[in-house]
């Protein structure tokens, strides 16, 4: 917890480098398939070692492209209670001026949030990506240990 803290270090992952530097120190005493079952649990032990940890505090990043921009923008300020910042662009093949909103929800937002831009613009452009860390007072996913 303390290289997480400090250094953002998964302990799940530095569990599973940990115990790979011990296997290969022993490589030469333990059998090789004994080895390769051995890096496969730890592996698998590791992903949900990290998804228990942090799977309920899991942000997501979303981006829109839509001419309905504002009326988006207030539903997310309004409904789900987050921020949103626009930001200036331009089509790269159009050449026309756009505006796109950058948010950030928690996981059990994603569905309302969905359906918000479903039912204002359809054809709207979206981007939702997963967060490796995120720092704020009130979206904040590090874990206060």
């Amino acid at each position: 917890m303390i290289l997480f803290k400090k250094y953002s270090l998964r302990p799940g992952t530095f569990s599973l480098v940990f115990n790979a530097v011990l296997i290969g120190m022993a490589a030469f005493r333990i059998p090789l398939e004994m080895i390769l079952y051995t890096l496969i649990y730890l592996y698998v032990t590791t992903h949900f070692f990290n998804l228990v940890l942090e799977g309920l505090s899991q942000r997501k990043s979303i981006m829109i492209i839509s001419p309905r921009w504002r009326q988006i923008s207030r539903e997310i300020i309004d409904r789900l209670q987050r921020g949103v910042t626009v930001v200036r662009g331009e089509g790269g093949y159009t050449g026309q001026e756009l505006h796109i909103l950058y948010s950030v929800i928690t996981f059990s937002e994603l569905s309302r949030f969905k359906e918000i831009i479903r039912r204002i613009d359809p054809e709207a452009f979206v981007v939702v990506a997963e967060t490796l860390e995120v720092m704020g007072k009130r979206i904040g996913n590090q874990p206060h240990w």
